[in-house]
């Protein structure tokens, strides 16, 4: 019952602010993500570590097809679920310092797509999954058409029209094993699970799933949508697409890839490592490039996601380890960079690093929150992003020492062009639209401080995180064999 509260909170809410008017509307937001965030600690401090399914619930949905609303969390899930309820609260708090037009509309949306989160990260219905990943598009697609830049409507129908073609294989594929299962036919994952699927159908079924999650994340050459859209969506929205809506593409590869197709993985896994590792490569050299702050987050977020798409298809404990404590490390990190993004463009109204610089001089503050969110993103060893990076190269270099290698470069690429953004913005001399740059007020440090502590609590204990994971993790790669 947990597990439905936790998608109905911001469910309802979210109904509730249609109709308010206001500066209310923020406030009732904001309490109502906080609320799912409390519960959402209650869930995480009552887990169990094992391979068991938690606080489980399942109902008939479509009686006569076998299709259930069952839902649950596990050890695959259940960081995925914390990043999601952790990271929206931060989010709104972050807008108060801005007023969007017609803010119960704003609001509304950003908790209609917490809902679908939690729901796609809790689903153990295929079907449901596949209704909760549809579900959570709709509200961005809305948020950054309508509160996007002057770009935004091109920009939102490419993303549409990748987002529709990558659902379509994805839906091809769930439709597919579903009429595979036996008697009356059932859409439960277990039923997925079981199975028995020969070489050729797992093959074409890889491709099918593969190439809908890919999207998602995104991964090399599927990526074309993601850095305009991050750069022509308000930052709330970017936020929303970078901290947590892609991890459902590399979510969707360990709970819906791996256990149903493992053949197919077999076959074609190394192929989505190499797609993986040129991402990684190409959008770090991409990112050294940029002039602009936020499309040079964007890029490093997607060299990122390549590294944890390579370790997913490594099939190593550490590999897989190493994916789902990276991505609740790059959720904190990408957010925190985001905002800070979105502070300096507040201030000065450029992210062009050859008219910033200086910063630091009256903005101490500020300077501490964003080199300690660099150096989570670098994966700097005693902060978030060190334990995931260590366990995924460590996972590539089991799979493939010499993709391990390539997909290395990404430390020392990242260290480049992190450092080099904080340089050209932060030091040197003041210009003309740094020189009344004011240091952050409460409300900014309000979001940035609980994201700066997570670097370091993951960082400096990151053996609770894991142990979240791991026996599911490993009961994973045992079924897979």
């Amino acid at each position: 019952m947990l597990t439905l509260v936790l998608i109905l909170i911001p469910l309802l809410v979210a109904l509730v602010l249609l109709a308010l008017r206001g500066g209310a509307v923020k406030r009732v937001a904001l309490i109502a993500s906080l609320a799912e965030l409390a519960l959402a600690v209650y869930v995480l401090a009552s887990f169990q570590p094992d391979t068991t399914s938690q606080f489980s619930l399942s109902y008939h949905w479509i009686k006569s097809a076998g299709v259930q609303f069952a839902i649950g969390i596990d050890g695959i899930s259940v960081l995925l679920v914390l990043l999601s309820t952790l990271l929206v609260p931060l989010i709104i708090l972050s807008t108060f310092n801005h007023s969007y037009r017609n803010p119960s509309s704003f609001y509304a949306l950003i908790l209609f797509m917490q809902s679908a989160l939690v729901g796609v990260f809790v689903a153990k219905d295929a079907f449901l999954f596949y209704f909760f990943f549809e579900a959570a598009l709709i509200p961005i697609y809305f948020i950054a058409a309508l509160w996007g830049g002057e770009n935004r409507i091109k920009v939102t129908f490419k993303f549409f029209i990748y987002t529709i073609f990558g659902s379509l294989f994805m839906l091809l594929g769930l439709v597919y094993l579903y009429l595979q299962t036996p008697g009356t036919h059932s859409s439960l994952l277990t039923a997925f699970y079981g199975l028995n699927l020969s070489a050729s159908q797992q093959g074409f079924l890889f491709w099918a799933l593969f190439i809908g999650f890919a999207i998602k994340m995104p991964v090399f050459p599927f990526h074309t949508w993601q850095p305009d859209t991050y750069v022509e969506s308000p930052t709330p929205a970017t936020m929303l697409l970078a901290g947590i809506m892609l991890k459902m593409g590399t979510y969707g590869l360990i709970r819906i890839v791996l256990p149903i197709v493992p053949e197919g993985v077999q076959q074609w896994g190394l192929v989505a490592i190499v797609l993986a590792v040129i991402g990684i490569v190409y959008g770090s050299i991409i990112a050294i490039q940029q002039q602009d702050m936020k499309r040079l987050v964007a890029y490093s977020s997607f060299a990122h996601v390549g590294l944890m798409a390579a370790g997913i298809f490594s099939l190593t404990l550490d590999g897989l380890q190493g994916s789902l404590i990276q991505m609740l490390a790059h959720g904190i990190n990408v957010v925190g960079l985001f905002f800070i993004v979105e502070i300096i463009f507040s201030r000065t109204q450029s992210r062009d690093l050859t008219q910033l610089g200086g910063i630091t001089q009256n903005s101490p503050v500020l300077s501490v929150f964003f080199i300690i969110m660099v150096l989570g993103s670098v994966a700097l060893p005693l902060t978030n992003g060190f334990i995931g990076e260590f366990l995924l190269l460590k996972g590539v270099f089991t799979y493939n020492t010499w993709l391990g290698v390539i997909a290395g470069t990404t430390i020392i690429l990242g260290a480049v062009y992190m450092l080099r953004m904080v340089q050209k913005s932060m030091f040197g001399l003041q210009t003309t639209v740094t020189e009344q740059f004011t240091d952050l007020n409460l409300n900014e440090i309000l979001v940035l401080a609980p994201l700066a502590v997570f670097v370091f609590w993951i960082g400096l204990f990151p053996n609770g995180f894991l142990k979240l994971t791991e026996p599911a993790v490993a009961e994973l790669l045992r079924a897979m064999k």
